[in-house]
């Protein structure tokens, strides 16, 4: 994996997408907090166990922050936090990462409700699959979202990601298995960059 970068910073205008890191807990459990009641319908969840198994507990953040870089200093994941003229607003995670015949990973993402829509998370998007294409060699990008999770969707069409069907009961999520659209892009459908699709899109709104 010659290839590989990590740490890495990726940036654009007012976005900046770089390593998530244990000092950003204040700002980061804050955003959750008063965005709890937003994310709650789309985030992950864990199952409840079988009868007579260990129910596992959610991680710690300290504890979340070093899964994280293991999984980035192995080449597995790409765990960012993305801010906005300086402030964190959000967190982007690519994960999955997969080489070989494959070369493929999926994105994951949320942002502070208070920033959605001014064109920070498909730029957020746009950088990382740039990134991942470009610099890592990989050759497909996938995101999975819930089909009732409409500013999710906005963002991958506005992006140009296509849609490729239904993954019935795919993620427990908000305390049920659901199920989720995929939505994916590779290498060959976008030679010119996605950063450059997207401030195309842009252009007309300016």
């Amino acid at each position: 994996m010659s290839a590989y970068h990590w740490p890495v910073e990726l940036e654009h205008g007012d976005v900046l997408l770089r390593p998530i890191r244990m000092r950003d807990q204040r700002p980061w459990r804050e955003i959750n907090r008063r965005n709890r009641e937003w994310l709650r319908p789309w985030e992950a969840t864990i199952p409840p166990p079988p009868p007579g198994h260990y129910a596992p507990r959610r991680p710690t953040y300290r504890q979340m922050i070093r899964h994280l870089r293991n999984e980035a200093e192995a080449g597995r994941m790409l765990p960012f936090v993305i801010t906005w003229r300086g402030e964190l607003v959000g967190q982007l995670t690519v994960a999955g990462i997969t080489w070989g015949s494959m070369c493929s990973a999926h994105i994951g993402y949320w942002i502070d409700r208070d920033v959605a829509g001014r064109g920070v998370m498909p730029t957020a998007v746009a950088l990382t699959v740039d990134h991942c294409f470009r610099t890592l060699g990989l050759h497909r990008i996938e995101i999975c979202i819930r089909p009732e999770n409409l500013p999710s969707r906005r963002v991958v069409e506005k992006l140009g990601f296509r849609e490729e069907g239904v993954r019935p009961r795919y993620l427990h999520i908000d305390g049920d298995w659901r199920d989720h659209l995929v939505f994916a892009l590779t290498a060959e459908e976008i030679p010119q960059g996605l950063m450059t699709r997207w401030l195309r899109h842009r252009e007309p709104q300016k």
